[in-house]
């Protein structure tokens, strides 16, 4: 069943610092710290056009939530108290900054019916978090997702790949450490260098070079594959697409359909192995039925037919994509 967010952004309000990649105001669309009545009435209309309230949360992003005074916290967590409870909304999804969790707090937000709370680890990785300039290191990141988890909150974390400083191997040390974590969900991140950061003065200089596109596809193929094996859900990948990002970035991996083309890479790279191996095995190969699971032809076809077009290389006859559902997402069959 779908989870629903009610959105609800406090643009760069109470984080301690700037980071490399941030330009908040760009990213939210706003400036302005958020009037309490605009929450009032964003989540009056939610609550009267969402009939599936017991899987939507009312989700404050944008900045460092629990580094916002705490009596404007309280104020903001009181303020949508009656669309939360029994016969109502889930709860409520906050996200925040690593070095900005104690018991207090996380005190405060049980008592408010805070029911998720994500991390931005962005990197679990130390010369990177420190070339970044975030302000917290990997310790902190732990030491935050344990005790949010403690508490019996929902763990949310977020990496961002391809940061100035990174490495290839740093990605997948950060996966692993995530995934060692458990949390239920992670966000991914590619990074998109922003105006007016500190990230566009770097990449400007010649300083910080992004990865290749292709890399950083096969690299979030990988991780969203492992996420999904390790019961990890990934709500993200990519950056939203919204037309202010995009006029705002000066390079990076902003693509409106970031998602569809790692998830038809996953397919591509499943499939390639079986042909592969049918070919090996001198089968007959003028018809090849490849089964996906179910809602799954069009990532296995390919954004844009990449896929289908991949796989003409191979010289082999027909290819015929059909739906299995006893198959599970990301996995595949094929018969001849």
């Amino acid at each position: 069943m779908k989870h629903n967010n009610i959105s609800i952004f406090i643009p760069h309000y109470g984080c301690p610092n700037m980071c490399s990649f941030c330009n908040q105001k760009s990213i939210s669309g706003k400036q302005n710290s958020v009037d309490i009545f605009e929450i009032d009435e964003t989540c009056s209309k939610a609550f009267n056009y969402i009939n599936d309230k017991s899987n939507t949360e009312i989700a404050f992003f944008g900045g460092s939530f629990t580094a916002i005074d705490e009596d404007y916290m309280i104020l903001l967590l009181e303020t949508v108290q009656k669309y939360v409870g029994k016969n109502k909304f889930k709860g409520i999804r906050i996200s925040t900054r690593p070095d900005c969790i104690n018991e207090n707090i996380l005190d405060i937000l049980k008592k408010y019916q805070v029911t998720s709370i994500e991390l931005g680890a962005q990197s679990m990785v130390e010369e990177v978090l420190i070339s970044n300039d975030r302000g917290h290191s990997a310790e902190d990141v732990e030491k935050s997702a344990l005790l949010i988890k403690s508490y019996g909150f929902e763990l949310g974390l977020q990496m961002m790949v391809g940061l100035y400083k990174s490495k290839i191997e740093y990605e997948y040390e950060t996966m692993n450490k995530i995934i060692s974590l458990k949390p239920s969900t992670v966000r991914i991140y590619p990074v998109v260098v922003l105006k007016n950061t500190k990230l566009e003065t770097l990449y400007l200089s010649g300083e910080y070079n992004l990865f290749e596109f292709d890399n950083v596809v096969d690299l979030c193929a990988n991780m969203l594959k492992s996420f999904h094996e390790n019961n990890i859900k990934v709500i993200r990948c990519g950056i939203h697409a919204s037309d202010l990002v995009s006029s705002d970035s000066i390079a990076g991996f902003y693509h409106p359909a970031f998602r569809e083309i790692v998830e038809s890479k996953i397919y591509q790279n499943e499939i390639d192995k079986k042909i592969k191996i049918l070919l090996k095995e001198k089968k007959n190969t003028d018809q090849i039925k490849i089964f996906v699971s179910k809602n799954c032809i069009s990532k296995a076809i390919g954004h844009k037919k990449s896929n289908a077009e991949y796989f003409s290389k191979f010289k082999i006859g027909n290819i015929l994509f059909k739906e299995d559902e006893t198959l599970e997402l990301f996995k595949c069959k094929l018969e001849v």
